[in-house]
């Protein structure tokens, strides 16, 4: 998604610092290219040397010390996108009311890029009037503010003022930047495996651990969509993703069924569990009660009930298998889906909790493409440009 694109990351003098040596690294990792300006306190806490390591160039630091006569310009024209991490009350003071005393807030005021700032101080100043002030007249302006968080602070302190974690700031930036073929579109995907209680501490389940479909609303959420995450399993930190937390399949069915009729696309990609216990005990079963079955009946037909809707939104289901795909190819020309996405779960690197997806996408005529061994992000995103194939130009007008 940064692939050939500028970042200019900028870097105040807070203990965070140590954080945007690893941002910068997740930014080159993604194709893009750095560069970096620091304030003169925020090489006592990173230095220029690991940051030039990293980057492949020297940091600016100051105005009249590098051999560009007009480094900040230079930045500032170069950059497609300008990132201040960890900013703190000082620097996001100065970039507010426009001065430019030194290299860092001289490049903010001097490019015509969109800015991104990370906060990161100590609570009280997070919260004193003066710091809200300049973070409105931030916001304002048109910058992009991500965190800050709680969390354990410099000397020990907790609260309110923690820098976002690079990969919370880097979704920002992809957010920002785009490029932004999905833009307009509403898409609901589903995530994780469903819980049917049989008691206050036990449940039926699955091994799902929600992280294909984490991937596949981070991705379609990079792209430009607005996106909504029914999930059953811990979801991802994204500023263009909704979650809706949901436990049982009934729930997740609710949910969804709710949301559909509002959506462009639907990717069902949680595992639903198709029994429940017949009936949940309010409190623990204990062992002595010689409890010997379970008597269990059907969930709730997710995939089924939107595809039923009229209308329905582009619809994309997902079937975890064993072994042959032949159930996965009577499913895809039987559910009324768009598209399915079948996968082995019994294949190394390819089942439950793993990074890693197997996948053959199967149309409603029953044609099986296999994909090899992808990253999830990759099957995603390899997901996303089969749809948008499917359905070109489809939202660009909402």
């Amino acid at each position: 998604m940064l692939a050939g694109r500028h970042v200019v990351l900028g870097i105040s003098g807070g203990v965070a610092a140590y954080k945007t040596v690893t941002l910068a690294r997740r930014l080159i990792d993604r194709g893009a290219a750095v560069r970096t300006v620091m304030t003169e306190a925020a090489t006592r806490f990173v230095g220029p040397a690991t940051l030039a390591a990293v980057t492949g160039r020297r940091p600016v630091i100051g105005l009249f010390d590098d051999e560009d006569v007009s480094p900040h310009t230079t930045l500032g024209q170069w950059a497609d996108v300008v990132v201040v991490a960890p900013a703190t009350a000082a620097t996001i003071s100065r970039i507010a009311t426009g001065l430019s005393e030194d290299a860092l807030s001289a490049t903010v005021l001097a490019t015509r890029a969109p800015v991104v700032v990370a906060p990161a101080m100590h609570t009280e100043m997070w919260e004193h009037p003066a710091t809200r002030r300049n973070v409105a007249t931030l916001e304002a302006d048109g910058c992009h503010l991500v965190g800050p968080g709680t969390g354990p602070l410099a000397a020990g302190d907790v609260g309110p003022g923690r820098m976002a974690e690079p990969e919370e700031i880097l979704a920002v930036v992809e957010t920002v930047i785009g490029p932004h073929p999905l833009a307009g579109w509403r898409v609901l995907v589903t995530a994780g495996g469903t819980r049917e209680e049989i008691d206050p501490v036990r449940y039926i389940g699955n091994r799902s651990s929600g992280k294909m479909g984490n991937a596949i609303a981070v991705v379609a959420a990079r792209r430009g969509a607005t996106v909504t995450l029914v999930t059953a399993a811990p979801s991802p930190h994204h500023p263009g993703i909704k979650v809706v937390v949901v436990e049982s399949a009934a729930e997740m069915a609710e949910a969804a069924w709710k949301l559909a009729p509002e959506t462009d696309v639907a990717v069902m990609a949680a595992a639903v569990a198709d029994f429940r216990p017949a009936t949940s005990k309010t409190t623990k079963i204990r062992r002595r009660h010689h409890l010997d079955s379970v008597a269990l009946e059907g969930t709730p037909d997710v995939l089924g009930g939107i595809a039923a809707m009229e209308p329905r939104p582009f619809l994309v289901g997902f079937a975890a298998e064993t072994g042959s795909p032949a159930e996965a190819v009577a499913k895809a020309t039987g559910k009324g889906v768009d598209l399915l996405v079948a996968n082995d779960v019994t294949k190394e690197g390819s089942g439950f909790g793993s990074d890693s997806n197997e996948v053959t996408v199967i149309t409603p005529d029953g044609n099986a493409t296999p994909w090899p061994l992808l990253s999830k992000e990759d099957v995603a995103g390899r997901l996303w440009d089969r749809i948008a194939e499917l359905r070109p130009g489809f939202g660009a007008d909402r």
